[in-house]
């Protein structure tokens, strides 16, 4: 009597973990979304720790959800994880109203993001290529 299970919208090879309402406006946290795209998640993590901004600590905790995510409920290889993809969402506007001179207000808004991370395995190199180039 229970509804149909949703079909995987993933890959197989894929693993995935989304943070709603982080209060950073989108166009910040894109900055750092930017910084681990593509990038092997060993070095992702170390880049987001001593990365200055000050949202990249929550986006590390989102990044090492995906891992755990990956290695915990899909069974991939924690070694052979890269960061495929790191979106970058609107949410909400929290709308503040700012007293300025003579009796008039201005409007202060207070943005919000979501932030989406997918992790994949890449599958490893065939040693006989490489060899081919180094030849």
């Amino acid at each position: 009597m229970s509804k149909s299970k949703h079909p995987r919208v993933l890959a197989e090879n894929e693993a995935q973990a989304i943070t709603r309402n982080i209060r950073v406006s989108p166009r910040k946290l894109g900055l750092v979304a930017g910084l681990i795209r593509n990038k092997p998640a060993a070095q992702a993590v170390a880049t987001l720790t001593f990365s200055k901004r000050r949202i990249a600590q929550d986006v590390k905790k989102t990044l090492e959800s995906a891992i755990a995510n990956a290695e915990n409920n899909h069974q991939l290889d924690v070694d052979q994880l890269f960061v495929k993809t790191a979106d970058v969402g609107k949410s909400i506007v929290m709308r503040r109203f700012h007293a300025r001179g003579r009796g008039r207000s201005a409007r202060v808004e207070k943005f919000f993001s979501h932030l989406k991370i997918v992790v994949a395995e890449r599958a490893p190199e065939p040693e006989a290529k490489t060899e081919e180039k180094a030849a």
